[in-house]
């Protein structure tokens, strides 16, 4: 059974960086994507970056050049480096885990719980 366990939100002034980490707290992890995905108040929850196992990369408009996602195989963990933060990106982060590149949720079918990210202006 796939756990999916996220860290490093918090909060950061504009302009600033954080960096997210997602860890498969069982180290059972068999998926061969895993993408990150984020919700603020009152929206949908959107694509944000996805990972193959092979280190393919795909990004949204809204994050490209600025964020970017790694994966550690031998950790079982994914990583997303968030740089020049704005307070557009306040959202509460999940990673998640499936078998092929997906931009909706329903694609994917390990989640965390998320972590909260807050960007102030």
């Amino acid at each position: 059974q796939v756990q999916l366990v996220e860290s490093g939100g918090g909060l950061v002034q504009a302009g600033g960086s954080l960096r997210l980490s997602c860890a498969d707290a069982r180290r059972t992890l068999i998926t061969n994507v895993m993408g990150w995905f984020r919700q603020a108040p009152g929206k949908e929850r959107e694509f944000v970056a996805a990972v193959t196992r092979s280190d393919s990369t795909i990004y949204a408009d809204s994050v490209k050049g600025r964020f970017t996602m790694s994966r550690d195989n031998a950790k079982d963990t994914v990583y997303l480096q968030m740089n020049s933060l704005k307070p557009e990106d306040t959202a509460v982060y999940c990673c998640a885990g499936g078998i092929q590149v997906a931009l909706v949720p329903n694609g994917y079918t390990y989640w965390g719980q998320g972590t909260q990210v807050t960007v102030s202006s």
